[in-house]
């Protein structure tokens, strides 16, 4: 955890809390002058160098009671809050763009760090797709997979239960302040997710109340803390197919379990497959796809999943780029920046894994190709 001062701490509150400034605007600051206070302290001709031009907004006081609600909260049993600066945020949301400024959290932080599958989907899922999402969850988090999802009805409640079920931890992101629980009904679910050891998240300050503005938001952090994104059930304009877009477009994986064509919840399924994502009818179906990036944590189970002999032959630069590489073709500087190879060994690699059929070139970029 990080050794930031309590005044620090109060100055990421008031800059969060500030009339009109948004939280792209409050990273870049944070970022630039190295901390919150400086950033309030900074005159705002100084802002404009930060990248935040414009008359400086109002910034609450310490005293405001917005700020001393906030502090209240903190002060409660397992109630935390990380910033960007802190070296406990976690690296993927960092890496995912527009990071939120602050998490606040209750429960294990400690989790965040560790690789996570997202599963969500519709809220009015039919029985078996309560099942899948209960199932799938279960199965993954018996195999040492962290489910993450957003605490909805339907598939993401049952999500969380499958993996508590299953015996490990869960990470619920919330689009509330997380003094409150939406929807009201999964209260006691969020109960069992803090006293099983897994965590709730938000970037949203306590006294938050559910719009509908802020699940986009939300369903970013999902996309962003998450390997990649299964859905189970959704239809054409699920919030879910947001989740999953915002994951394809953050480079991470996307699944879809398929179903009936008479199923309006299932079509948003079929569309995502359409685009690219992977059809998953079973655990090792995700377990495969993800085995680069889960393989040496997973084996601490003993059930690191057997992929086919090519991928299980790649040296470490191959099967680093293999990891990194998604549905959607990326260019060669993009691979560099995303594994921090350099561009002949990238080069090499990417030319070891065409000749194993892995990965092909395709519309200028390289992509992955699904028989791992």
């Amino acid at each position: 955890m990080s050794a930031r001062s309590t005044e620090e701490t109060l100055a990421c509150l008031r800059l969060l809390r500030a009339k009109g400034l948004g939280n792209a605007a409050a990273v870049k600051l944070l970022r630039h002058f190295g901390s919150a206070a400086a950033a309030i302290a900074a005159p705002g001709s100084r802002w404009a160098a930060a990248g935040v031009p414009g008359k400086k907004p109002e910034i609450p006081e310490q005293s405001d009671p917005r700020i001393a609600a906030d502090m209240a909260w903190l002060a409660e049993p397992q109630a935390q809050l990380l910033t960007i600066n802190d070296a406990a945020y976690p690296a993927s949301l960092l890496e995912a763009g527009n990071p939120p400024l602050i998490l606040f959290l209750r429960g294990n932080a400690q989790l965040l760090a560790q690789p996570q599958l997202a599963i969500v989907g519709a809220r009015t899922a039919t029985p078996q797709g309560l099942e899948n999402a209960r199932s799938f969850a279960a199965e993954l988090a018996r195999r040492g997979v962290l489910i993450t999802s957003g605490l909805a009805l339907g598939v993401d409640g049952a999500a969380h239960q499958g993996a508590l079920d299953g015996g490990g931890p869960t990470i619920a992101v919330c689009a509330t302040g997380l003094d409150r629980v939406y929807p009201a009904r999964h209260k006691a679910l969020a109960h069992r997710i803090v006293e099983a050891g897994g965590s709730l998240v938000s970037e949203f300050a306590p006294g938050t109340e559910a719009v509908a503005a802020h699940f986009p938001r939300r369903n970013r952090i999902i996309a962003g803390l998450t390997l990649g994104t299964l859905v189970v059930e959704a239809s054409i304009d699920s919030g879910s197919l947001i989740t999953a877009r915002l994951a394809a477009d953050m480079g991470r994986e996307v699944f879809a379990i398929p179903g009936s064509i008479h199923n309006p919840v299932a079509r948003g399924c079929h569309k995502l497959i359409r685009d690219g994502a992977k059809l998953v009818e079973s655990v090792d179906d995700i377990l495969l796809e993800l085995a680069p990036r889960l393989s040496s944590w997973l084996r601490e189970t003993g059930t690191t999943p057997t992929a086919e002999a090519p991928a299980a032959d790649l040296d470490d630069s191959a099967a680093r780029l293999l990891a990194a590489l998604g549905n959607a073709p990326l260019s060669i500087d993009s691979l560099v920046a995303r594994t921090g190879l350099p561009a002949e060994v990238v080069n090499a690699s990417l030319l070891t894994l065409e000749l194993s059929g892995l990965a092909a070139a395709h519309q200028g970029g390289y992509q992955r190709l699904s028989r791992c």
